[in-house]
């Protein structure tokens, strides 16, 4: 099990995920933006966005989900 923040993902706060694999924290950190975004928080707005648009461009986007992996695979065990 390894944890990563919602800042280390591309968001606003430390709110943590923790899973065994990397996409399931980018699974959690996505769930996490749009109900933030939902409940009325606008510091998660502009993560959300992004989060939104790599899935829209995916060259750059597979660049930011590969980062990402590395990071998770660097981090240490919980």
């Amino acid at each position: 099990m390894k944890t990563m923040t919602c800042k280390q993902l591309g968001g606003p706060c430390d709110t943590a995920f923790s899973a065994e694999k990397a996409d399931d924290v980018i699974h959690q950190q996505d769930q996490h933006l749009k109900d933030m975004v939902a409940g009325g928080d606008e510091t998660h707005r502009e993560a959300l966005k992004e989060m939104q648009g790599r899935w829209k461009r995916p060259v750059s986007g597979l660049g930011w989900y590969r980062k990402t992996k590395k990071e998770f695979a660097a981090a240490p065990e919980d």
